[in-house]
């Protein structure tokens, strides 16, 4: 197991942390009012756009998939948030509960990372960044399925684990993308 890949894990999210809390100063917590299916949309927005450029190979709009892979993070967070949540939660939350969900829901993803890069070897390596862009669609859908069938699975894992599961693929493509140097 690469201590290297724990590194790189955590300056990658570190960046997506940095970008949310700055954006919480701007915006504060308006998301608070989106539903988890709509973060879930969201989620599919974006993912669909890198899955539209690394097709096309063209893209109108000036900004690159590296910031789409920095939303899918941050969207999977809010979302994680929102599951958390009673309905009665203030829509306004303060920047140091802010800041402090995203911690926790960041240190258990990674956790989740650690267990699963161990159990696979590391195996998204030797993966097509397109690849992982098709795994975090298929996780969207998934978690659209479960959202239609009001939260319940007979076998499956729930909604925080697609979440997880794409946040993490989403930061293996970022480290891609730094490893390219693009």
């Amino acid at each position: 197991m690469s201590e290297h890949t724990f590194e790189q894990y955590l300056i990658e999210t570190a960046n997506c942390r940095s970008l949310f809390l700055n954006k919480n100063k701007d915006y504060g917590t308006a998301w608070r009012i989106l539903r988890t299916s709509s973060l879930t949309d969201q989620l599919f927005i974006k993912a669909k756009r890198i899955r539209s450029i690394e097709e096309n190979g063209l893209m109108k709009v000036d900004e690159g998939v590296k910031s789409e892979y920095i939303g899918l993070v941050n969207y999977c967070i809010m979302a994680l948030i929102q599951l958390e949540l009673n309905d009665d939660a203030p829509l306004e939350l303060e920047e140091q509960v802010v800041a402090s969900l995203y911690d926790k829901y960041h240190d258990e993803t990674f956790e989740l990372m650690k267990a699963k890069n161990h159990d696979y070897g590391e195996a998204w390596r030797d993966m097509r960044r397109s690849s992982l862009t098709d795994l975090i669609l298929m996780k969207i859908f998934r978690a659209k399925q479960i959202e239609d069938n009001m939260g319940k699975t007979l076998v499956s894992e729930g909604l925080d684990a697609n979440y997880q599961d794409i946040i993490n693929y989403a930061v293996f493509a970022l480290i891609k993308i730094s490893e390219e140097g693009e």
